[in-house]
């Protein structure tokens, strides 16, 4: 749910949206799935764009009850990269938003690409700008051992350096723990 409520806002708008839900005590995929779209909607309205959130999270919801009878179990047995290539499939779901699924809430080792890796990494000359998704994932996942813990903390620590010093539009180079 967080992957998808993320898009194209802060986590801390997300809390707030997951919040409104826990509070009226409807965070579960059951829960989630019989509820009308336009109280999903009322429910994350803190996230924003949440007419379209709401939407894709039941294009989501509906995926994991149609193909997987609503199991999360049944979909941790499916290979990652067939398990990808499904969520791909869904409206709404990108590579970020998948690879978030996959890594965050099903324990798949698969690298998240963000906009602070991108922006990272292209400072640091590491990849030319505009290196496509595929592109950036491609160089951590040749470069890097497959291991859960070891991919989710390193982007937690690039979207650290990313909020802290990477900034959009005020770099903080000279401060920058990586120079």
């Amino acid at each position: 749910m967080g992957a998808i409520l993320t898009q194209n806002t802060n986590w801390g708008n997300v809390e707030k949206a997951i919040i409104n839900i826990k509070r009226h005590n409807l965070l579960t995929p059951g829960k989630l799935y019989r509820m009308p779209l336009g109280k999903m909607a009322s429910l994350i309205r803190p996230a924003g764009y949440y007419n379209i959130k709401a939407r894709r999270l039941k294009n989501f919801l509906g995926f994991v009850f149609d193909r997987y009878k609503g199991n999360i179990n049944k979909m941790l047995g499916t290979r990652t990269d067939i398990l990808r290539r499904q969520l791909l499939s869904v409206n709404g779901i990108g590579p970020e938003t998948a690879d978030s699924i996959l890594l965050y809430a099903l324990n798949k080792p698969v690298f998240v690409v963000d906009a602070y890796t991108k922006r990272i990494f292209s400072r640091h000359k590491l990849i030319k700008d505009g290196s496509s998704y595929a592109e950036v994932q491609d160089l951590f996942m040749r470069k890097l051992r497959p291991d859960l813990k070891l991919f989710n903390e390193y982007h937690a620590l690039l979207v650290r350096l990313g909020k802290e010093f990477c900034l959009k539009n005020k770099r903080r180079c000279r401060l920058c723990p990586l120079k």
